[in-house]
C-alpha cells in the first residue's frame, strides 16, 4: 500500500484510488496520522484533513482509539426476515395478511387512464383525500401533501434535502430498524434519546438539541419495537422542547396511523418551519404498495417535489389510483376496523399470558402496533436462539440499539398471533429463561 500526495485532497484521492483498485479493502486500517505525516513530510493536521474528507465521503470510518479503517457494504438488519417454514415467526413485524384488502379487485371497473410524462405528481383525488385526513392533525392550513415510495423513502428524501453526511439526528432509542438503517447508509450519526412508556424522554431530547443534532425522527404512536405511544402530556414537553429549536427537521412517522388503538398527538410545534408527517399504507392495505402520504411545510414539499417528479422517480400514478380506490372503499373500512380491533386484542392476549408467568411489563402497559416488547432481565440473544430451538423466531432487543440500553429485551411480533399459541409461547419462554417463572 502507498499513499501519496501532499495536500489534503491529494492524500484523500491517493487512499480512494487504493480502494476502488482493491488495494485496500473494507476494514483496513488505514496508517495512523502521525505515522503516514511523517512517510508523505506533511503537517499531521494535513493527513487528519485527509481523513475526515474520507469519512466525509463514506470511504473511511473512525473507531477512536482503533483508528481509522476502510468501510464496506454496511450489514444492516431488517423487517421481514424469512425462517424458510421451519419456525413460527413472530419476528418479521408484518401485518396479518388476512385482514388486507384484495388490491387487483380495486382495479375491476375503474376508469383508469395512463399518465405520462410532465402529468401531476400526485393523483388529485388521491391528494384531496389525504389532505382531509391530514387537516384535523396539523391544525394550519400551510401545508402540502405529496407522495413517496413509503415511509422510509420519504425519511431518506427529506434527511438528504437538508443534512449532508456527519450530520447528527436525533432517533428514538430502541429503533426501528429501517430508520437504523437509513441514517447509516447516509453516513448520519444517530444521536440515542430514550424512549418510557410515555414516548421520547423530554430531558433527553433536550440533551440532544443542545448537543446540536439537525433533525428529529420520532414515531407519535405505535413505537417499533416497544409499541409505545406518545401522550397527549408528553407531546405537550416534547413540543416546548422543540420551540427553543426552530431550525430542527422534525419528521413524524405516523407508519400505524390507520390501524392505530392510539390517538395521535403533535409534537411539533408552530415554531418549527421545516417538518413532515408521514402516513404509510403498509400496516392497512399491504407493505407491497409502497405509498406513503406526507404533510410537509412549503419548502420541504418542493424539495420532495425536485426529488419525485414526474421525468424521474414518481410514484406510480397507477399505484396511487389503486389506493385511492381502495380507501374511498366501505367495505376496506370495515376491514381496517376489524384490524384494528384484532391487533389490539392480539397484543393483549400475549401480555395476559405473560402475566400469569410474570414475565413482561407492568399491568399498564398497552402496546399499539404489531409487537410487543418483554424485557427478560437477562442477555436476550441466547434466549432467542434457545426459542428458535424451540420452533418460534423472535428478534432479540439488541438489533433495535442506538444507545447503550435494549439488550435485555426480545420483540414479539403478535399480528397473527392465536390463544393457542400464546399459551405455548409463554410456556416455551417461561421454561428457557436462567430462572423459570411461575
Amino acid at each position: 500500500m502507498q499513499i501519496s500526495g501532499t495536500t489534503a485532497t491529494e492524500i484523500a484521492g491517493s487512499v480512494r484510488d487504493l480502494i476502488a483498485s482493491g488495494r485496500l479493502a473494507p476494514q483496513d486500517l488505514l496508517p495512523p496520522v502521525r505515522k503516514l505525516a511523517e512517510e508523505l513530510g506533511v503537517n499531521r493536521n494535513t493527513v487528519a484533513s485527509a481523513y475526515r474528507q474520507l469519512v466525509a465521503a463514506g470511504e473511511a470510518e473512525t473507531r477512536g482509539r482503533g483508528g481509522t479503517v476502510v468501510t464496506g457494504v454496511p450489514q444492516l438488519a431488517s423487517e421481514g426476515a424469512w425462517f424458510g417454514g421451519r419456525l413460527i415467526d413472530l419476528a418479521s413485524g408484518n401485518p396479518d395478511p388476512e385482514l388486507l384488502p384484495d388490491t387487483l379487485q380495486a382495479l375491476h371497473g375503474s376508469a383508469y387512464r395512463p399518465a405520462l410524462y410532465g402529468a401531476p405528481s400526485v393523483d388529485p383525488d388521491l391528494a384531496a383525500w389525504a389532505w382531509s385526513q391530514f387537516a384535523p392533525d396539523v391544525s394550519t392550513d400551510g401545508f402540502r401533501v405529496s407522495v413517496t415510495h413509503g415511509a422510509v423513502d420519504a425519511t431518506e428524501r427529506l434527511l438528504n434535502a437538508y443534512l449532508t453526511r456527519g450530520d447528527a439526528v436525533a432517533v428514538e432509542d430502541p429503533c426501528f430498524l429501517a430508520s437504523i438503517g437509513t441514517l447509516r447508509l447516509n453516513g448520519l450519526r444517530t444521536v440515542a434519546v430514550p424512549v418510557d412508556e410515555a414516548g421520547m424522554r423530554p430531558e433527553a431530547l433536550r440533551a440532544a438539541l443542545e448537543g446540536g443534532v439537525r433533525a428529529v425522527v420520532c414515531t407519535p404512536r405505535a413505537h417499533n419495537p416497544t409499541g409505545v405511544s406518545v401522550t397527549r402530556e408528553r407531546a405537550a414537553e416534547l413540543r416546548s422542547v422543540l420551540a427553543a429549536h426552530p431550525q430542527v427537521l422534525v419528521i413524524e412517522d405516523d407508519h400505524f396511523w390507520a390501524v392505530s388503538s392510539a390517538p395521535y398527538h403533535r409534537i411539533t410545534p408552530p415554531e418549527i418551519s421545516r417538518w413532515a408527517l408521514v402516513r404509510s399504507v403498509s400496516k392497512f392495505l399491504g407493505p407491497d404498495l409502497r405509498l406513503a402520504l406526507v404533510a410537509t411545510d412549503e419548502e420541504s414539499a418542493q424539495r420532495l417535489q425536485a426529488r419525485l417528479n414526474t421525468g424521474t422517480t414518481w410514484v406510480s400514478r397507477l399505484l396511487q389510483h389503486v389506493v385511492y380506490r381502495l380507501v374511498s372503499d366501505p367495505q376496506v373500512h370495515g376491514l381496517t376496523a376489524r384490524a384494528r380491533d384484532a391487533y389490539a386484542e392480539r397484543s393483549a392476549m400475549l401480555l395476559a399470558e405473560l402475566g400469569e408467568r410474570g414475565i413482561g411489563r407492568p399491568a399498564g402497559y398497552r402496546p399499539d402496533g404489531l409487537n410487543v416488547w418483554v424485557p427478560l432481565d437477562t442477555e436476550a440473544r441466547p434466549v432467542a436462539d434457545a426459542l428458535a430451538r424451540r420452533g418460534w423466531a423472535v428478534q432479540p432487543g439488541h438489533l433495535f440499539a442506538v444507545g447503550s440500553g435494549a439488550g435485555q429485551e426480545i420483540r414479539v411480533t403478535t399480528s397473527t398471533l392465536t390463544a393457542q399459541q400464546a399459551r405455548e409461547f409463554t410456556d416455551d419462554l417461561a421454561a428457557v429463561l436462567p430462572v423459570h417463572l411461575t
